[in-house]
């Protein structure tokens, strides 16, 4: 057998396994905790009635400098702007296609904004993408799984 034969079948294989190793991602495999990319705080990814949604379940600082809760100041509902951060729905009505979670979408409690979002899975790496209208139109966060 000659060298270049060789690598084709060398090369096969390994698309062979790759190519499993994704087909083989089960949709519950995004389930458990997740530190967002910044540190600052740490996401529940849950199933509720087949979709999939997540809530922060841990901040790095959960108290302002006076020690009180950190709330939702910038929510656009005036009469969400009381309930804390700790505990905030984050990410919402994901469903499983193809290797992604689509069809959801994230709230950003910085800003009061929510957007449509998907999320994708590599390893213990989680790529949380939030955008308007268009996915190309957006921003992209790696949140990576830890234990609870």
């Amino acid at each position: 057998m000659n060298t270049i034969m060789k690598y084709s079948i060398l090369l096969l294989t390994l698309l062979t396994v790759m190519s499993n190793s994704v087909q083989a991602q089960s949709a519950d495999d995004v389930l458990g905790f997740w530190l967002t990319d910044d540190g600052m705080a740490k996401i529940e990814i849950y199933k509720k009635e087949g979709k999939y949604h997540g809530k922060i379940v841990w901040l790095k600082e959960p108290n302002n400098p006076d020690g009180t809760p950190k709330l939702d100041t910038e929510n656009p509902k005036e009469e969400l702007r009381k309930r804390p951060v700790l505990g905030l729905d984050l990410v919402k009505g994901f469903v499983f296609e193809d290797g992604v979670w689509e069809d959801g979408e994230i709230y950003d409690p910085n800003n009061g904004k929510t957007y449509d979002c998907r999320m994708k899975l590599k390893g213990n790496k989680l790529e949380v993408r939030g955008y308007i209208g268009l996915s190309m139109f957006g921003r992209t966060v790696v949140w990576t799984k830890v234990k609870s």
